[in-house]
């Protein structure tokens, strides 16, 4: 039982540091943040990138709450 909440506390922090690297990889590639100097800056291949991490990591915690909370 323990374990298994271990692991759900693990996969909320990983998929929160997930959302939060997407969206600065989003914010990067529309010129928001970032210097210009960047490769990421004002990419638009960087805001597909950052939607597909952002979606994955709150997928991932996603999982972790409902293992945490259902299991």
């Amino acid at each position: 039982m323990k374990l298994a909440k271990l692991g759900s506390n693990a996969s909320i922090i990983i998929g929160l540091i997930m959302v939060i690297l997407g969206i600065v990889f989003l914010l990067q590639s529309k010129s928001v943040v970032g210097p210009s100097a960047s490769f990421m800056y004002s990419n638009p291949v960087w805001t597909v990138n950052g939607s597909i991490i952002t979606g994955t990591g709150l997928f991932v915690v996603a999982i972790g709450v409902v293992t945490r909370y259902f299991t």
